[in-house]
């Protein structure tokens, strides 16, 4: 080896190969690590109660560590046993003897299937240095069943469940109650008599009974006590000149002391009012009156105010009296007028409410569709398979044998399959489950195979002839890829998987297709869990995912 244009065998001759051994020597006294030091030190052992047991009952696992006490200690978590399931770790003990410590866990295992088993030895980490216990060798038998005692029945077959409408229902209670809210909301501002507030009543009132009103709430105001005479008189003065307006329909608001004076006087001539001269002329000495105070800050006394409002209050009350009476006619198109009048207010709430719940709708579809995506608002509303699948009721099963354990979106159905003389000469057993087609939105099918010799399973045949059937059913194109595949307690297989076309059988619309083939076995049995769905289905990604997660597999037989 080169180094700076010389071998560098060059620099550890003489001198420089001396230092750099006491550079070694140095490096190895000092900084040596403390896990070498605590390896030399540290003891772990392991022991069972029992080496048979029958199906269903524990075996106690005992693991001991003798180490410093400084040491860090990590014990095997999890499933790490298999083939036999861990139940629980039972305790941990703490042994204290001068600088060492003893610690103790305890692991309760057993077995649901009979057969012998190899528990594997487990690794126990001390500061991150690893000690390995020994392996044993468990017995699992049968319960034995006295089946002169016992009555024996055949397996039921299976029953078809009718389909759960619990989330369906759920969203329409959900609906139903966002309508009723929505719907009490707009009632309750929009439909609904609120109460009138005293000014609405009193506006509400016929222009003679106001006007009288008005004149005693008048009497009683502090006006003239705080000196406030041109509030006072204004106040008068509009009081009686809406009522001449409304009551007896003449322009009085707009119009001058002289000008109000004139056309009552023409009313008076033509007969349609009623009224004495000297009537009228103490109405103009009031608005006369009035006219100082707000014009002229004429400032009378107390006495003449008070008696202007009583004059007023007699005025108002000859006016309505000399007011000729309305005729049949008249009230009926007074009445009907009204009955307009409250149609219309009906009929313009009737349209805020439409418009306020129809604007409410379109924001919030707009808002659903934006936030939520198109797809996503599409498929809540009418619904899609797979995201039906992907929200229901999920089912967690064991299929065949050896089993193969797995949680599907819906239950796997026993297939029945008739194989050629020359397959069934080499097969044993053969145990089918499936759900949905090849073809289809989403399928997942588990095989299990046992073979009558203990020969290594022909993994690449298997695959082939799985790739094969999807050939006869219409995939084409079919892309294939391959890497390892662990399963959640460490039992290693294959992963076949890839994409292919097919056509819609419905409207023979040309679609892609993703599949993956899980294949585990061992001398003398295979088995393999193949799922198909639709690609760009983000629903089915999440169920693979899913149930990819969950796979497990005995590889005892």
């Amino acid at each position: 080896m080169k180094f700076g244009g010389r071998n560098i065998n060059y620099y550890l001759n003489g001198t420089l190969k001396y230092r750099f051994l006491i550079l070694g020597a140095f490096f190895f006294i000092f900084f040596t690590p403390h896990e070498l030091i605590s390896q030399e030190s540290s003891n772990v052992t392991a022991e069972i109660d029992t080496t048979n047991i029958k199906i269903g009952e524990q075996i106690q696992y005992k693991i001991t560590v003798e180490t410093d006490s400084t040491n860090i200690v990590h014990f095997p978590e999890g499933q790490t046993f298999s083939p036999l399931e861990t139940v629980e770790a039972i305790m941990m003990d703490t042994v204290k003897n001068d600088k060492k410590v003893i610690l103790q866990r305890v692991y309760a295992l057993t077995q649901f299937d009979s057969g012998a088993y190899t528990i594997p030895s487990q690794r126990i980490a001390i500061n991150e240095q690893p000690f390995f216990t020994d392996s044993f060798r468990i017995k699992v038998a049968d319960v034995a069943v006295d089946t002169t005692k016992q009555k024996m029945f055949d397996i039921k077959p299976l029953i078809e469940v009718e389909k759960s409408y619990a989330e369906i229902w759920k969203i329409v209670l959900w609906i139903l109650l966002g309508l009723a809210i929505i719907g009490g909301l707009v009632y309750w501002f929009f439909l609904r008599k609120k109460p009138l507030t005293q000014e609405e009543e009193e506006a509400l009132l016929p222009p003679y009974d106001r006007a009288l009103l008005e004149l005693k709430k008048l009497e009683n105001s502090k006006y003239l006590i705080q000196d406030e005479y041109k509030k006072y008189y204004s106040e008068l003065t509009t009081i009686v000149r809406s009522y001449l307006e409304e009551d007896v329909n003449v322009s009085a608001l707009e119009s001058t002391t002289g000008q109000l004076i004139a056309k009552l006087e023409m009313l008076k001539d033509a007969g349609e009012l009623k009224l004495d001269d000297e009537t009228l002329i103490q109405f103009q000495n009031i608005l006369q009156t009035a006219d100082l105070v707000k014009f002229a800050k004429s400032k009378p006394s107390t006495s003449i105010a008070e008696q202007n409002r009583k004059t007023v209050e007699q005025i108002v009350v000859k006016t309505h009296e000399a007011l000729p009476e309305p005729t049949e006619e008249d009230l009926l198109q007074t009445k009907e007028y009204l009955e307009e009048v409250a149609k219309k207010k009906q009929r313009k709430k009737i349209y805020w409410t439409a418009a306020i719940f129809a604007g409410i709708v379109f924001f919030g579809i707009v808002f659903s569709l934006v936030f939520f995506g198109v797809k996503q608002v599409k498929d809540n509303i009418f619904g899609y398979p797979t995201k039906e699948l992907l929200e229901g009721e999920w089912i967690s099963s064991s299929y065949g044998f050896p089993p193969i354990e797995i949680e599907t979106p819906d239950v796997l159905i026993r297939q029945e399959i008739e194989l050629p003389p020359e397959t069934q000469e080499l097969i044993q057993q053969l145990q089918t489950f499936a759900y949905g087609s090849y073809v289809g939105i989403f399928s997942v099918a588990t095989s299990s195979v046992t073979y009558k010799e203990q020969n290594e399973p022909n993994f690449e045949a298997a695959i082939g002839s799985t790739l094969g059937t999807f050939e006869s059913l219409g995939i084409k194109n079919i892309i294939t890829k391959q890497e390892e595949f662990i399963t959640k307690s460490g039992v290693q297989g294959i992963k076949t998987f890839g994409t292919g076309n097919f056509k819609n059988p419905v409207n023979d619309e040309s679609k892609k297709a993703k599949y993956t083939i899980l294949s585990f076995g061992g001398k003398g049995f295979m088995q393999q869990i193949i799922i198909t769905w639709e690609d760009g289905d983000e629903y089915a990604e999440q169920i693979v995912d899913r149930i990819l997660s969950t796979v497990d597999v005995k590889t005892q037989t």
